[in-house]
């Protein structure tokens, strides 16, 4: 087994990382401030090729692999993790989807455009898989003539109301008949489909996150994405990916963190001497380095094996707990080593801490990735 990437990804860190310290990175922390998306930067990641990185080249996507997906979102979170996130976001929830299980004419119609980056894509997901979502949540759908009607409300929809369109999971079927969901591609703008109160957060603050709500909304037939009562099946399939991003994140956090942190300690002195030279501070340095690198090993092979046809359940689940722990104690010693500016905003350390820490729960309570590893364990 190799375990380095090829001379090709190496390539293609280069190019994303030059992208994310010129293009990326000068504002970031003016955005988290302000809780703002800036458009323009998911434009130039579209010119930039990497918007639909997994997507085949006849629908505008890159044609690539789940590997490069994660060197791309590691080497953005390294600088923004809001950024990644978004990136992730339209990708795996919204994208994937439509690529993955839509039909040739919806793939036409919006997928080319998506994978370009020439829309934006936001997704509602299930309880199943988002348990942030509150017990009064639920979208439901019915036919009606030659039309599906979809009412109710998300209260936790990544991006809802900067999105071009929404991939959203609706229940059907009423009462005791319930028979799962379907899942359906909303455009803004329709009638009856309105974005609600935005979600105010402690990390990835502009990541934008906002409720929606549905009222005798009336989409075409063909905007039904697979086949009747395929949504369980769509969202389970959603949980690896979903895995392998946020690790792929979580890593890049912590590198950022660490590399902020060492230079850092190289540069500050107390009594004419380098305190990266103090031992209190050297080891502190290694122990992130060795578990950061323990980190990005877990999330390479998660995404080798989903890039190889394997099974990577168990260690997609894995390196999503691994990476967003070591995250968080990454960044919370990233800011000891500062000191008092490490819980200074305009430092970046405490945003380092806050995304790494929101990044626990992005999907489901933080616990999901344990269940799935403690179930494989027993079954």
């Amino acid at each position: 087994m190799l375990f380095s990437l090829s001379e090709e990804l190496e390539m293609t860190r280069s190019v994303i990382r030059e992208f994310a310290e010129s293009k990326v990175a000068p504002n970031a922390g003016e955005r988290d401030e302000e809780e703002t998306f800036d458009r323009s930067i998911f434009e130039k990641m579209g010119e930039l090729g990497i918007t639909g990185i997994p997507i085949g080249e006849p629908y505008g996507g890159a044609g690539s692999d789940w590997m490069t997906f994660t060197v791309v979102l590691e080497e953005l979170s390294r600088v923004c993790a809001s950024t990644a996130a978004a990136l992730a976001a339209h990708t795996v929830y919204a994208a994937w989807p439509i690529y993955a299980f839509g039909s040739e004419e919806t793939k036409a119609s919006f997928l080319k455009e998506l994978a370009s980056g020439k829309r934006l894509g936001a997704c509602a997901l299930p309880s199943a898989i988002n348990e942030k979502a509150r017990m009064d949540d639920g979208i439901t759908a019915r036919l009606n003539g030659e039309n599906w009607e979809l009412n109710g409300k998300h209260s936790f929809v990544i991006q809802a109301e900067i999105a071009d369109c929404c991939v959203v999971f609706a229940q059907i079927g009423k009462g005791k008949r319930k028979s799962g969901f379907d899942v359906f591609l909303v455009e803004s703008g329709t009638a009856g489909f309105e974005t609600g109160n935005k979600v105010r957060k402690l990390g990835l603050r502009s990541l934008m996150t906002e409720e929606i709500r549905f009222k005798q909304c009336m989409i075409p037939k063909k905007n039904r994405i697979g086949q009747e009562g395929q949504g369980q099946e769509m969202a389970m399939s959603l949980i690896e990916t979903s895995h392998i991003s946020a690790a792929a994140q979580a890593v890049g956090i912590a590198q950022g963190a660490l590399e902020a942190a060492a230079a850092y300690a190289k540069e500050r002195k107390q009594f004419g001497t380098p305190i990266g030279k103090q031992q209190g501070i050297s080891f502190k340095l290694a122990d992130m380095s060795a578990k950061i690198e323990a980190a990005r090993l877990l999330a390479y092979q998660a995404a080798w094996r989903k890039d190889a046809g394997l099974d990577c359940s168990r260690e997609s689940a894995i390196a999503r707990k691994f990476t967003a722990d070591t995250a968080v104690a990454v960044t919370i010693e990233a800011v000891q080593i500062f000191g008092g500016y490490g819980y200074m905003r305009e430092y970046r350390m405490e945003r380092y801490l806050r995304d790494a820490k929101c990044l626990e729960t992005e999907i489901g309570t933080g616990g999901m990735e344990t269940d799935c590893i403690y179930r494989m364990l027993t079954e």
